[in-house]
């Protein structure tokens, strides 16, 4: 566990010091306050329509700024010939993958805390059900967590950041576009494909503040399969 903490304070410090921690929360905040004004402020919509129209906008922002931070979690440490020795220091690779996950999740959950003042903007004028907050915030939380697992395994994979990226946005839109590969196929298949979304129908019930366990367990299992995987990539590398 100490190594896990190590290793996740080293990469948020990297973060904070570095510009790219701030740009991309500089950038998600910029296009989470021009969508929350744009789609709710400007149209007679109820305050539990305005909320959710925040949590839809919110969640594209979070899901790309997951990807953009877990590129460079080991590709760039490839890049830079730092992990030979990261891989040779008395560490598991799946303390490594748990730090990196960490410092990374540590930076959605920062971003996501910096856009409280949007929600309570429509205080302003109407009411909030702070239970519709509290779980539109938890299903950010978990599917930044599942971007971040997919994004940290398209980095295990790849030399290089840019490759990164690509392979993480890349399997992100296909989770993404499930939805309507289901509209495609009969029962039960369509079934199947469509409760594998990423968004669709498991984020829509945090969008309007309905707190589902197999929503909650789906992102879960999410988070585990790609962090699990990207474990499993590392150890088959260290053996090559």
């Amino acid at each position: 566990m100490t190594a896990v903490l190590l290793i996740a304070r080293r990469e948020l410090f990297a973060y904070l010091r570095s510009p790219l921690g701030a740009a991309i929360i500089a950038a998600a905040l910029l296009i989470d306050g021009l969508w929350f004004h744009l789609s709710g402020l400007t149209r007679p919509l109820l305050s539990a329509e305005v909320l959710s129209e925040f949590f839809n906008g919110a969640s594209a922002t979070t899901m790309g700024a997951g990807i953009v931070l877990s590129m460079r979690l080991v590709a760039e440490e490839r890049q830079t010939g730092t992990f030979t020795l990261l891989n040779t220091a008395p560490v598991r690779d799946a303390e490594i993958v748990a730090g990196k996950f960490l410092s990374a999740f540590a930076m959605i959950a920062l971003l996501t805390a910096l856009t409280i003042y949007m929600p309570l903007l429509i205080l302003v004028n109407g009411k909030v059900s702070w239970g519709q907050v509290g779980v539109g915030y938890l299903g950010l939380l978990l599917l930044g967590s599942a971007a971040i697992s997919i994004g940290l395994f398209a980095s295990s994979l790849a030399r290089s950041q840019v490759v990164a990226a690509i392979v993480g946005a890349a399997i992100l839109v296909v989770f993404l576009l499930l939805w309507l590969v289901a509209r495609a196929v009969e029962a039960p298949l369509n079934g199947v494909l469509s409760g594998l979304a990423l968004h669709h129908e498991n984020f829509r019930p945090f969008m309007q503040g309905v707190l589902e366990f197999r929503r909650v367990v789906y992102y879960v299992a999410i988070s585990y399969f790609f962090l699990l995987a990207a474990t499993k990539t590392l150890e088959a590398r260290r053996w090559r």
